[in-house]
């Protein structure tokens, strides 16, 4: 029996890139692509903090950073919005147990998305087969303010009409951290050290965060 005053989990959110994916060189290569096109220096894969950037903020704002008081920004935009992403796909790779996890929890809680990527995301989810899995796709294009910003995860809640405390998002970034705790939402730190409600290192693991809340909730084999 539940204790009182403590509800179920109903939803958990996932971040897309480095949690459901290992995406970088996807991504290193879909924005060198860009600033080729514009004649920009290459990108440095030395560089931490651009590194960073392009694997966690929205193209919008990477793309805002690489062309500072550059008059060609909104072309670099229409560009890379233009970019056929399935000749990226090769690059990408899912992370090991995500399908098995999303198996033992479909038809159990909502599951849901919650991404800075803009256009890509359905592709993405339709091109691994995980499109059936998930009711609900947050993505950058659909918000004023993506993470770090709380709005995404604020449109989440509002789909399911749920409270913050009966939902869960396993991300992995600083953006993530930031955008749960503004958002009120337990944050599970994937593969990260980052504060929150919980870290994991497998997927398998947001199983045994729910089962405390959620007896009926089955563990893997």
């Amino acid at each position: 029996m539940m204790p009182q005053g403590m509800s179920a989990y109903t939803t958990v959110i996932y971040d897309c890139d480095g949690v459901m994916f290992e995406s970088f060189e996807a991504n290193f290569a879909f924005y060198s692509r860009v600033l080729e096109k514009f004649g920009k220096p290459p990108l440095d894969r030395t560089n931490a903090e651009t590194m960073h950037l392009l694997h966690t903020y929205s193209s919008k704002d990477v793309l805002a950073r690489f062309f500072v008081d550059d008059p060609r920004e909104d072309a670099a935009l229409c560009y890379a919005a233009s970019i056929d992403y399935r000749e990226l796909l090769p690059f990408m790779h899912m992370e090991a147990e995500l399908v098995e996890t999303l198996q033992a929890l479909y038809s159990r809680v909502n599951l849901a998305v919650c991404t800075n990527r803009s256009n890509s995301m359905e592709l993405l989810l339709e091109d691994f087969g995980l499109t059936s899995y998930f009711s609900y796709v947050m993505t950058a294009a659909k918000v004023k303010k993506p993470k770090p910003h709380p709005e995404p995860l604020l449109k989440i809640l509002e789909h399911y009409r749920i409270t913050p405390g009966e939902a869960l998002f396993v991300g992995d970034s600083v953006l993530d951290q930031r955008s749960a705790e503004a958002a009120g939402v337990p944050f599970v730190a994937y593969k990260s050290d980052l504060p929150g409600f919980a870290q994991i290192k497998h997927h398998s693991e947001i199983l045994v965060l729910l089962e405390n809340r959620n007896p009926s909730v089955n563990m893997l084999p």
